[in-house]
């Protein structure tokens, strides 16, 4: 579904040329929930950007279902990012005066979908996160958690081929974070939808297909060293 082939990203700092991501590579399947471990300022949302689309690599290519991205129309672009992406924006991107609701649903509408069909799916994804009886709701009336579980509702609504999420569970409580992550695998089970997900919780090894790693603007396999850091806290709290 999605294959990143050496991306290298690099952003001017001032005088200093920093580079954020150094000849990184990845794969995400249809079904697959890819869990992208690194510190903060390590990378791992400029390699979400990069997939979406929103940035462009100083080098590399970035590939959905075989095709080059870099490569799409304006048109094309649109489309993927509308209709084939979902995106879970760790800043939340949503709309101040619009309620929870109408926010779940502008995806659909922007893609053309009526009203009344694009409310109803949009409430039914608000339900799926716990939020149906909140939809009324404009942002600013919500908590940090709740405004988190409104742009996960807005990404999974258009039904997406690809999920990029940046810190999904970030704002959440241990039930709430837990929830989040079963409707996000139940999404690679049922409907074969590929799932990237930037995180430092620890539960989202457990729901993972992989865990990678982002090492020095690398991308590795991180299992181990997500196991021994995991062995590491138990230690420390026993």
């Amino acid at each position: 579904m999605l294959e990143l082939r050496s991306i290298t990203k690099r952003f001017r700092s001032g005088p200093e040329l920093v580079t954020a991501v150094d000849g990184a590579s990845l794969t995400v399947a249809p079904g697959e929930l890819i869990a992208l471990y690194g510190p903060s300022g390590s990378g791992k949302t400029t390699v979400l950007s990069i997939a979406a689309g929103i940035v462009r690599p100083n080098a590399g290519t970035v590939l959905f279902q075989g095709r080059d991205i870099g490569a799409f129309s304006e048109r094309e672009s649109v489309r993927y990012r509308r209709s084939e992406l979902g995106f879970v924006w760790q800043s939340f991107q949503l709309q101040p005066g619009l309620s929870a609701l109408d926010n779940a649903a502008t995806k659909l509408l922007a893609e053309g979908m009526k009203m009344r069909a694009a409310r109803a799916r949009a409430l039914g994804y608000l339900d799926l996160v716990g939020l149906a009886a909140r939809a009324d709701h404009l942002p600013g009336e919500l908590s940090t958690g709740e405004r988190q579980r409104v742009s996960i509702a807005r990404a999974l609504a258009n039904e997406p081929r690809l999920v990029l999420a940046d810190e999904p569970t970030g704002n959440l409580d241990t039930r709430r974070g837990a929830q989040i992550l079963d409707v996000l695998a139940q999404a690679c089970a049922d409907r074969d939808v590929a799932v990237l997900l930037v995180t430092h919780d620890e539960r989202a090894a457990a729901y993972a297909s992989r865990v990678l790693a982002l090492r020095d603007g690398h991308i590795e396999d991180g299992a181990a060293d997500h196991a021994s850091q995991l062995r590491s806290a138990d230690m420390i709290g026993g």
